[in-house]
């Protein structure tokens, strides 16, 4: 049944002449574009304090510095650390592991984490 198909096969490429006149695409070396320049401490924590001043549940949002405690300095608590890390999230466009989110819970230890990811903008 299917030796028709296979005998036919051959012949099909031999009639259109596509073997003969067939050109082999070129590509050009295939590169991927990745951002100039990571993002510095410093432009994270400003964009993190930026996210925590405009956050309404917190409970002084005035000096943020890298060593500021989300529950004890800003007076959080679990499900609103978990709402103020989903805002960072789509602050810098990546998604925290549920082990990680679990783990951070001051500025700093976040600007390290993401500093770290390849993945934020």
């Amino acid at each position: 049944m299917f030796r028709s198909v296979f005998r036919a096969a051959p012949s099909l490429t031999r009639v259109s002449g596509l073997r003969s006149g067939f050109v082999k695409p070129t590509f050009s070396s295939a590169s991927r574009f990745y951002a100039s320049s990571s993002l510095s401490k410093e432009e994270i924590t400003t964009r993190i304090a930026d996210v925590i001043k405009s956050f309404d549940k917190t409970a002084s949002a005035t000096s943020i510095t890298a060593n500021t405690q989300f529950s004890k300095d800003l007076g959080l608590d679990s499900l609103d650390t978990v709402e103020l890390l989903v805002s960072i999230e789509e602050e810098f466009d990546i998604e925290f592991p549920d082990k990680v989110a679990d783990e951070l819970k001051s500025v700093g230890e976040t600007v390290e984490y993401i500093a770290s990811s390849p993945e934020a903008n």
